[in-house]
């Protein structure tokens, strides 16, 4: 070969088109999580039921699935701006807690699916148009809390029969509240006793509503479940000294605050229900629409009573009681 035909061939094989074979790829779906709480403070029982339940379907953090944290700081007021980053990334499903989270979801997009857990009244809330037909973009797990917000009084009051006038303290901006309330209020006429209600809409206000029950002589509180409370351990710690400082029996929705030294809690096991919720992230993930997907409500409720705390107040709790709890500390 002379140099002319070695030289234009190797110009040849310089300027011919390269034929690249394409190699799959595939699409790392991404979740948006939406908490209550403060980036690092440690994983809550709840969460972690979360992450546990999609390692049982086989996901595995950053290899199969992307989990994109958004965190409120106890604000309510959060969620819309936390859910919109969470839309423009964009992220394939969107998991979020109660139903001011669920309303800041719903708003921000029609879309992408929404996995809810812990709202508590979905249809009368316009998240959805039925449990087993929810339509739209929502669907998840409820709470049923405005439906068993008696049962908290009815419980502290068997715990406590000395009780005459119970504080109830809630959050206006929580869209549940206002029902639970009600309830408490229609059970309290039952029971022969007086509800007091104090409100908090911001975290500055929660010392005051404690003077607000010290003034009205509240022998008994019903603290209802919000993130401004109990989102994160150090809410939960805020109400817990607080209300050990006014030595009053209290009655939770969350075990946390039990466990961290309220008097009792009852309500749906958090863990099952963000377990579950992990389960509606797959079936999404894998191709079904959220409004064929139905609603679920919760199968397993939880009394726990801490004596510790029982002792400290002065209180015998009666034997009735602690035989239908699902865990006593001692």
């Amino acid at each position: 070969m002379n140099r002319r035909a070695f030289v234009a061939g190797s110009v040849g094989l310089l300027t011919s088109p390269l034929v690249v074979t394409a190699q799959p790829t595939t699409k790392v779906p991404r979740v948006g999580y939406l908490a209550g709480g403060r980036q690092g403070d440690p994983a809550t029982p709840a969460s972690e039921a979360f992450r546990q339940g999609l390692r049982d379907l086989g996901y595995v953090e950053g290899r199969n699935v992307v989990l994109e944290y958004r965190f409120a700081e106890g604000r309510i007021d959060r969620y819309p701006e936390l859910v919109a980053e969470l839309v423009r990334l964009p992220v394939d499903v969107i998991v979020v807690p109660g139903t001011a989270a669920a309303q800041a979801a719903r708003k921000a997009t029609v879309s992408i699916p929404i996995v809810i857990v812990l709202a508590g009244n979905p249809v009368g809330d316009g998240l959805i148009t039925s449990f087993a037909r929810p339509g739209g973009n929502v669907t998840g797990t409820t709470s049923v809390s405005s439906e068993i917000s008696g049962k908290y009084l009815e419980l502290l009051r068997e715990a406590v029969p000395t009780l005459s006038r119970v504080a109830v303290l809630w959050n206006p901006l929580t869209p549940p509240h206002t029902k639970m309330l009600k309830e408490t209020e229609a059970a309290s006429r039952t029971l022969g006793l007086t509800v007091q209600p104090v409100s908090a809409r911001r975290p500055d206000e929660i010392p005051g509503a404690f003077a607000a029950m010290a003034r009205g002589r509240a022998d008994g509180l019903v603290v209802l479940s919000d993130p401004m409370f109990d989102g994160s351990r150090r809410e939960r710690m805020r109400i817990a000294d607080l209300v050990t400082k006014a030595r009053l029996p209290t009655m939770y929705t969350t075990r946390e605050l039990t466990q961290e030294g309220g008097l009792m809690s009852y309500g749906p096991s958090q863990p099952d229900l963000f377990r579950r919720a992990a389960g509606y992230v797959d079936k999404i993930l894998r191709g079904a629409k959220p409004a064929d997907l139905p609603v679920e409500q919760p199968t397993k409720f939880e009394l726990v009573i801490n004596l510790k705390t029982a002792k400290a107040l002065g209180l015998t709790i009666p034997p009735s009681v602690l035989a239908r709890a699902d865990e006593v500390i001692q």
